[in-house]
């Protein structure tokens, strides 16, 4: 069993629950937790004993509520690129994990985590789950896939529609949009249900599967957007909007952007 500090692992019969676990911070996601999700999932790749994961969060309120905004505030244009790459970095990895990895999400699933389910091989929804791309509020872009995954996902369209207005959607919604595979009344059900997609798969060639996970993603993976995506996430940090989205959201109250 490994041990982390914002992280919760716990392997039986071959199957890893991962829980992040921030439940008094929505189980945002800040440097320390990347990290880890980083060293754990490096773990799963190497541990044989480890089949097939289950990715959720601490608590009812939130699968993962977004990224750190404190943060994110802090971010410059020296340092803000190395940011998003290193965001993508770890959520392709979970992408390209050669084993299945089902997002189990309860409760808030937005900007990062949003992007964190999309990253799973398989996203279930609790009836709370929300989910939403809300950057543009904060003067930036999603910066760890999101500009990319939500597309293939969902289309164009739909995508720079939660994008753009950085709205949420219900789990009925997602669920509409196909970006959910199925919704589930309650944290227990949600979880059940994991287990039993991944049993179900388990008794399958583990080799077949990791073939699979790479040809499926060899399709949708474009190196080009991506770093399409973390430029442009550079270039917002400069403005006067993100200072403004930034302060305004720690601050608690309504952004006035001016487009500078």
């Amino acid at each position: 069993m490994k041990v982390f500090n914002n992280l919760l692992w716990v392997l039986e019969n071959g199957i890893l629950t991962l829980t992040i676990n921030r439940e008094s911070k929505l189980n945002a996601l800040n440097t320390e937790t990347l990290n880890e999700l980083k060293e754990a999932f490096q773990a799963i790749y190497d541990d044989e004993d480890i089949k097939g994961v289950i990715l959720t969060g601490a608590g009812e309120k939130a699968f993962v509520a977004g990224a750190d905004i404190s943060e994110i505030a802090q971010l410059t244009e020296v340092n803000s690129r190395k940011f998003a790459e290193a965001g993508q970095e770890i959520f392709l990895a979970i992408e390209n994990c050669p084993k299945p990895v089902i997002a189990a999400v309860n409760g808030f699933a937005l900007g990062g985590g949003c992007e964190i389910a999309m990253a799973c091989h398989i996203r279930l929804a609790s009836e709370n789950a929300k989910f939403g791309l809300p950057e543009v509020k904060l003067g930036i872009l999603p910066g760890y896939g999101g500009t990319q995954r939500m597309p293939q996902i969902v289309g164009k369209a739909k995508a720079l529609e939660m994008m753009l207005t950085g709205e949420m959607i219900s789990a009925q919604e997602a669920l509409h949009w196909h970006l959910v595979n199925y919704v589930l009344p309650d944290k227990n059900a949600l979880l059940q249900k994991a287990k039993e997609l991944l049993q179900k798969m388990l008794k399958n060639s583990p080799s077949a599967i990791e073939l699979i996970i790479t040809a499926t993603n060899a399709g949708t993976y474009n190196e080009v957007g991506y770093q399409a995506e973390a430029n442009a996430f550079q270039k917002a940090t400069r403005t006067e909007d993100f200072k403004e989205g930034t302060s305004a959201f720690l601050e608690k109250r309504e952004a006035k952007f001016t487009g500078k």
